[in-house]
């Protein structure tokens, strides 16, 4: 069976590649730095927007109950050990740079609204240079491994 990057892999890798280029024949490929602000905050709030209108109608009860409960602790916990653990000792043993830490961190959990919390702190761009810098690689990395599991689970 054939590993595919789909709908999302393919677009983010040939974006990759042609912002890497620069050009393309007469083709310019550059966005200016008050567009790509503009557009990051329209496309932040219609990810926030869909997640709450997809989330919200069960969201209470499911929430709630047992099941959920548990969820939302396996949540937490798979969520936090990794960030907990990295984060310290990206500041302790690399000694990387809190707004840095926080890109990289955000752009590791494709977390775009943790990434718009740490633009909020300071007027750098360095939080958002480390987001795009570890953002494709993670989303990536997450479309192989499940690929690549299914295969070897023989699903």
């Amino acid at each position: 069976m054939p590993l595919r990057f789909g709908l999302a892999g393919g677009p983010l890798i040939v974006a990759i590649i042609m912002g890497r280029l620069g050009r393309i024949g007469p083709l310019l490929v550059h966005m200016p730095i008050n567009a790509n602000t503009a557009f990051r905050e329209l496309c932040m709030i219609f990810f926030l927007g869909c997640v709450g209108l997809g989330a919200g109608e069960k969201f209470v009860e499911t929430a709630l109950s047992q099941q959920g409960v548990s969820w939302m602790l396996m949540g937490i916990i798979t969520t936090m050990v990794p960030l907990l653990w990295v984060g310290i000792f990206a500041r302790k043993q690399i000694k990387i740079n809190y707004l840095t830490m926080c890109g990289m961190l955000s752009g590791n959990m494709t977390g775009p609204p943790a990434l718009a919390i740490a633009n909020k702190l300071t007027n750098s761009d360095s939080s958002s240079l480390a987001y795009a810098n570890v953002y494709p690689m993670t989303m990536l990395s997450r479309i192989l491994i499940v690929q690549i599991a299914l295969l070897f689970l023989g699903v």
